[in-house]
């Protein structure tokens, strides 16, 4: 089994690069990535929030999840849904599909715990709705689902279902995880995601980003 890679990406609208994702491989289940990327220190993406362009919010006009494709095949039969569960989860045990059938889970999110993959979410810590308003409407589709399943960088994480849907598509501003010693974490991710995939923000999530990089250690 050989899976196809995904290749760097360059958005024709605003001609800044999209990070590199990790090149696939036909690998067994065990060789899969084994943690969660870790963002940047918060020193670092404190400079990357003071970087990024600050607009209104696009219109939703012609969006649709149908334009970030996922979960595509990247580790032989494991789509990136798999992959991240059997990242995030302890003990996790895969059929020869690479469907996760046990294992346990900790959601970051809320700090609930589940032995069962089908009560989790993979979660885009960047929405793809609040993408698509912050910039990538003027993406291709292949750049979007560069985006939509990437795994090299802080995008994707099991949590779940229900704080998932209770997040939808809102930043920071809106809804932030309950779990608040979660947010140094999550408040960095959502910064690096957006600095390097040249996204915009607002007034009132750079604001609320301020203030859950603050509950960082010094």
């Amino acid at each position: 089994m050989v899976a196809a890679a995904i290749a760097v990406l360059v958005p024709a609208a605003t001609g800044a690069a999209v990070p590199a994702a990790a090149k696939p491989s036909s690998a067994a289940p065990h060789r899969l990535p084994a943690t969660l990327p870790e963002p940047p220190s918060v020193g670092v993406v404190r400079v990357e929030l003071a970087g990024l362009n600050v607009e209104a919010p696009h219109s939703m006009a012609g969006y649709s999840r149908a334009k970030f494709p996922h979960w595509i095949k990247q580790y032989g039969e494991c789509d990136t849904r798999e992959v991240v569960l059997a990242r995030d989860g302890q003990d996790v045990k895969q059929d020869e599909m690479c469907r996760a059938i046990s294992g346990t889970w900790f959601s970051e999110y809320d700090a609930a715990i589940f032995h069962n993959s089908g009560q989790l979410d993979i979660d885009h810590v960047v929405p793809l709705a609040n993408a698509w308003r912050s910039g990538a409407d003027t993406w291709t589709t292949p750049e979007r689902r560069h985006f939509a399943n990437d795994l090299v960088h802080s995008q994707l994480i099991a949590v779940s279902a229900r704080s998932n849907r209770q997040k939808g598509d809102q930043s920071p501003d809106q809804w932030a995880p309950p779990r608040h010693a979660y947010w140094c974490t999550y408040s960095r991710a959502w910064t690096d995601i957006k600095h390097l995939y040249h996204l915009n923000v607002t007034e009132a999530e750079k604001a609320k980003l301020t203030e859950m990089l603050d509950t960082c250690p010094a």
